[in-house]
């Protein structure tokens, strides 16, 4: 079986719907690493379906036939965490009737799946940290040491590098999780999949409520396609939910579904996960929206400008007023190739952490600007790749970046490796 067979064999038994280029890629590490006993760090937004890659690890691994937990951590309360996954002795603490087996004792040669790790307490961390490194563990209340053999494999939408600086995480357990990270994209990243989702809720709910399945016009298939979805998942199946509940016309427009998505700005929402891979962080956004209104600003002063000199009246109001179109008429290309922002790499961060240092200020300096930022962007990919004979990994770090954001890129200007060899 082929590697493209195999991960298509999986998302047909674990339920995964979508073919996006970073999901493949996912369920690929997972199917790697799950005949392993390396621990795994699972990265994603909440409601991307962190949980489904922890079941495709424990059962295509060697203890497929032990037992299997998922534990949220941050559901569970600091004061019965440590009971709740070492166990605890009679009498170690106030209702304490009885000895109790912890989830790490009850799941020996199983999987423990650690959910929302980064909200676990620093003192129940410490304990962890000694099960992953010597398979040992004392329950509350006792001084007997206990040994345990359980595969562990955690998840977190919050960005645990950055609670290590802060002090909120500790950081051996850090990197002692992180052996093999995996990164479940969120469902805007995911392109058409988004609709072939929404295809296979409508027809369960359906089934569900012995109705027609509702159908998407391509005018709504587009907008639902563009939406953010800042709940994920979760919320596309809400949608689908009340879409099949509440509308009698069972083909949707555009018009119709707009009632089921919550109004959005114009602009993005300057949002922060915590997650250093997203493109749609709060810098990245401000980036483009400055580099957007910079661009429209010289467009509008540009059509100004040729409008009034191409008229005869035009030209005795440029004359009349000659300073202020002075301003704003065409410079000469070396004034216009200056750059408008100086931008430093945040050598503190592993990813693309980058910070606008200053913005200067060159009046008449981008007027006849021919190159796009796209343009920009794709070029310097482009060199990157023939410069490191085609290799994505040291290719990423010239450009400044993470090799997971140099594969979107990739992706989605097209390129063909084989044209940096061109």
């Amino acid at each position: 079986m082929t590697l493209n067979q195999e991960i298509q064999s999986v998302k047909q038994r674990f339920g995964i719907i979508g073919n996006a280029p970073a999901l493949n890629h996912a369920i690929q590490i997972a199917i790697q690493v799950a005949p392993t006993d390396m621990t795994v760090l699972i990265t994603g937004e909440s409601g991307s379906g962190k949980e489904s890659f922890s079941k495709i690890i424990h059962h295509l691994s060697t203890r497929k036939h032990g037992q299997f937990i998922a534990i949220n951590c941050g559901g569970i309360p600091e004061g019965t965490i440590d009971s709740e996954l070492f166990g605890h002795e009679k009498g170690s603490f106030t209702g304490a009737q009885d000895a109790r087996k912890g989830y790490f004792e009850v799941t020996n040669g199983g999987t423990i799946f650690l959910d929302e790790i980064g909200d676990m307490p620093l003192g129940t961390q410490a304990r962890l940290l000694r099960v992953l490194e010597n398979g040992e563990f004392i329950r509350v209340g006792s001084s007997k040491v206990q040994k345990t053999d359980v595969r562990v494999v955690t998840a977190t939408n919050v960005n645990l590098y950055e609670a290590v600086q802060k002090g909120k995480f500790r950081e051996d357990l850090y990197y002692r999780l992180n052996t093999v990270p995996i990164y479940v994209p969120p469902l805007r990243e995911r392109g058409a999949d988004i609709e072939l989702i929404f295809r296979k809720f409508a027809s369960d709910f359906s089934e569900k409520y012995k109705t027609p399945p509702v159908r998407l016009d391509d005018e709504a298939k587009g907008l639902l396609i563009k939406y953010r979805f800042p709940g994920n998942i979760r919320q596309l199946r809400n949608f689908a939910e009340q879409m099949s509940v509440l509308e009698t016309d069972r083909e949707i427009t555009a018009e119709q579904l707009k009632k089921y998505l919550p109004s959005e700005s114009n602009l993005p929402a300057l949002t922060s996960n915590g997650k250093k891979g997203d493109d749609f962080s709060e810098r990245d956004i401000l980036y483009k929206i400055l580099f957007d209104m910079k661009k429209d600003m010289n467009d509008l002063k540009k059509l100004v400008y040729d409008s009034l000199q191409n008229e005869s009246y035009g030209s005795q109001i440029i004359n009349k007023h000659s300073d202020l179109f002075h301003s704003i008429g065409p410079v000469d290309e070396a004034a216009a190739n200056k750059p408008a922002f100086v931008i430093h790499k945040n050598a503190r961060d592993e990813d693309e952490d980058i910070e606008v240092v200053e913005d200067i200020d060159h009046s008449t300096d981008d007027i006849n600007e021919s190159l796009s930022l796209d343009e920009k962007e794709k070029e310097m990919i482009l060199k990157a790749l023939k410069k490191n004979h085609n290799k994505r990994k040291y290719a990423a770090q010239d450009l400044g970046i993470s090799e997971r954001t140099l594969y979107r890129k990739l992706k989605l200007y097209q390129i063909d490796e084989n044209e940096s060899n061109g």
